[in-house]
């Protein structure tokens, strides 16, 4: 993609995603994600329907007037993007692939970030770290990551979720909000997910293209595997090869649900073709009841 069109794409995103951040999300995001706590502001006068129990009692005996001390939450917090980009993220039968939606996401959650000035940070992986970006604030911050979203080409084409999920635990030290792009086409990540969620509030979005849920009966045919670029032919009027698939594919979606759900986390499952602007609403609406 050269520059002209490059940018052309990332300002169509900006204008997309910021759009939503500022007029539905970003109250919504600070409802969920509370800060580190409340810290004294400063002390004004006892003014009627005050709570008595925020009386300063110190000052109040020095100007023989009652004062009462004012509190503000700690807002400032860390986003960490968690983003997979390994080979499957490029499938789509849809109108767009797992990737541009999984970019258009993490775009939004950005800006809500923005909007409420905490800083961002991405990770984005396939079967190690491919490239990390350090949280920082600022609209010119996060339109890098979504450049690089947009244009980051993986070298390693398979997924490893423990792996990111590791990273996560190394570099950020203090409690961050982390929400986990991928399809989850991937196991034995469970360990590391288990530090992880006990540690930051995580969430896991899981991206999926509906023709991945079942095996179209379409006789012998060829079938790239694309995160391990190997090519075998599958007869796919065989029923026993189509259920097999699908158990795989069901079971796998389950045990990303059983997993972050049994350790605390929350988790988003949500189509190509499906609206994550719903999906991520009720996510929210769910959390602040």
């Amino acid at each position: 993609m050269d520059t002209k069109a490059l940018l052309k794409k990332v300002r169509k995103i900006e204008i997309k995603t910021r759009r939503l951040s500022n007029h539905i999300f970003g109250g919504e995001y600070h409802s969920t994600f509370k800060g580190r706590g409340m810290t004294f502001s400063e002390v004004r006068q006892y003014q009627f329907g005050d709570d008595v129990r925020a009386i300063d009692w110190n000052v109040t005996a020095r100007y023989n007037s009652p004062y009462i001390k004012i509190f503000e939450e700690e807002r400032e917090l860390t986003l960490m993007l968690l983003i997979d980009i390994s080979g499957s993220e490029f499938f789509g039968s849809q109108s767009q692939t797992k990737r541009e939606v999984i970019t258009e996401i993490a775009a939004t959650l950005a800006f809500s970030a923005l909007q409420n000035n905490d800083k961002v940070g991405v990770a984005m992986f396939s079967g190690n770290i491919e490239l990390y970006i350090p949280p920082k604030k600022g609209r010119s911050h996060v339109l890098r990551i979504i450049r690089e979203l947009l244009e980051f080409e993986p070298i390693n084409r398979s997924t490893n979720i423990g792996e990111a999920l590791a990273f996560l635990s190394s570099v950020l030290k203090k409690k961050a909000i982390v929400f986990l792009l991928s399809d989850f086409i991937d196991s034995n990540y469970e360990k590391t997910l288990k530090i992880a969620a006990k540690k930051h509030d995580l969430t896991g979005i899981r991206i999926y293209d509906k023709l991945e849920t079942f095996m179209p009966k379409m006789g012998l045919i060829p079938i790239m595997d694309s995160e391990k670029k190997g090519l075998s032919w599958v007869d796919t009027d065989s029923k026993l090869i189509r259920e097999s698939y699908s158990i795989e594919y069901a079971k796998n979606a389950e045990n990303f649900s059983t997993l972050f759900n049994k350790n605390g986390a929350g988790s988003i499952s949500c189509g190509v073709s499906e609206s994550y602007v719903k999906k991520l609403l009720g996510y929210f609406k769910k959390r602040t009841r």
